[in-house]
């Protein structure tokens, strides 16, 4: 699998030519950053004396933080395979009246999994900055920047998605499903990035 790879291979491939892997696959692996950040705060802060007192919410961002981490991860793959299935859509014949209907569906079905994959990834961004906030405020003062770092490669990571949704939602047939992706990554945007700004500032506070 391609998130197995060395990172150097991966910078490779997202440099050259190829079509795949893409922006999407680059927003999965700064959300999967994020969240590994926030996982290492966590794992700096559990065990401490000094913070004995919010170790079981530690614990419990550290659960979740691993959770996106393998999620987001595992959408590398799938953002690489949503586009593949649209360009095959894109190459599928359009000799006949039949070929071309099939065509259309094809592409249309596939636009929907092109869209569908970055906001699923930009949930899950969003999750991980609402985590680097709580990672912020309790975390271990020692590596406080690391939640800061986790928050903004977070945001950056949700806005790198949103503009893979917005890319394809204007080719969707289908109105109400078009809307519906535009109104959530609006939403996304409009809570999680203040708060991924808020996690950042109290970092500054607390530096």
């Amino acid at each position: 699998m391609i998130i197995e790879q060395p990172v150097t291979q991966f910078l490779d491939e997202l440099a050259s030519s190829a079509a795949t892997p893409g922006g999407g696959s680059g927003a999965a692996i700064m959300g999967a950053l994020g969240a590994a950040l926030v996982s290492m705060v966590c794992n700096l802060t559990i065990g401490k004396k000094n913070y004995a007192e919010v170790e079981p919410e530690m614990r419990s961002v550290l659960h979740d933080a691993e959770a996106l981490r393998r999620h987001l991860a595992d959408m590398v793959a799938e953002d690489i395979a949503a586009f593949n299935g649209l360009m095959a859509a894109y190459g599928l014949p359009k000799l006949s009246d039949e070929d071309k209907a099939a065509r259309g569906a094809a592409i249309q079905h596939a636009l929907r999994a092109a869209t569908e994959a970055p906001l699923a990834c930009a949930r899950a961004c969003a999750d991980v900055i609402k985590l680097s906030m709580r990672a912020a405020e309790v975390g271990n003062r020692n590596v406080i920047s690391d939640a800061g770092v986790g928050a903004l490669a977070a945001q950056a990571a949700l806005r790198s998605a949103a503009l893979n949704v917005d890319i394809n939602v204007p080719s969707l047939q289908d109105a109400v499903f078009a809307q519906a992706c535009r109104n959530e990554i609006a939403e996304l945007l409009a809570s999680a990035v203040p708060l991924s700004e808020q996690a950042i500032a109290l970092v500054k506070s607390k530096l």
